[in-house]
């Protein structure tokens, strides 16, 4: 049977569709590999013997949403920051998970611009949650997961009761 779509671009999600479907993705999968929403505020690190310690640092839980930093172990020489870097918000009650920057100690205003036009920032948004789902699965790849992930001081890591 075929269809005519009257409006085309209502048969397509678009750029803000699709970040959203890239945000629920990248819940999936940073779920799958660390399990944040059982983490408790503090610094973990994930070990898998290649010299590239992946840092997750859960900066504060809120009932609906978890703010975190994901970088790796070692330091960018400009900055004096970890890098690659990325801030991430989870919103625990609608399973999605965007990156709010990867400017390390910047907010968007800051890489943006105080009054960005509306098509710079979904753009931005869109490379940087595009950068977030192909780390994520590389680091899943490399063999990074709840299994390699302990606490900042050795310790395995403790689940939110």
């Amino acid at each position: 049977m075929n269809v005519v779509v009257a409006n085309p671009l209502m048969s397509s999600p678009g750029r803000f569709g699709f970040l959203m479907g890239l945000y629920a993705e990248n819940h999936e999968r940073l779920a799958r590999l660390f399990n944040p929403q059982q983490l408790q505020v503090g610094s973990y690190v994930s070990s898998v013997g290649d010299g590239l310690d992946v840092h997750v640092r859960v900066q504060e839980r809120h009932p609906y949403t978890l703010e975190l930093e994901l970088t790796y172990g070692f330091v960018d020489a400009h900055t004096g920051r970890r890098a690659p870097s990325a801030q991430l918000r989870v919103y625990t009650d609608a399973r999605q998970a965007e990156v709010l920057h990867c400017h390390p100690g910047r907010h968007l205003w800051q890489v943006l611009g105080p009054f960005p036009p509306a098509r710079s920032v979904l753009q931005y948004r869109l490379r940087m949650n595009s950068f977030l789902s192909r780390w994520l699965e590389y680091l899943r790849e490399q063999g990074h997961g709840i299994d390699t992930l302990g606490n900042a001081d050795g310790l395995r890591r403790s689940r939110r009761r």
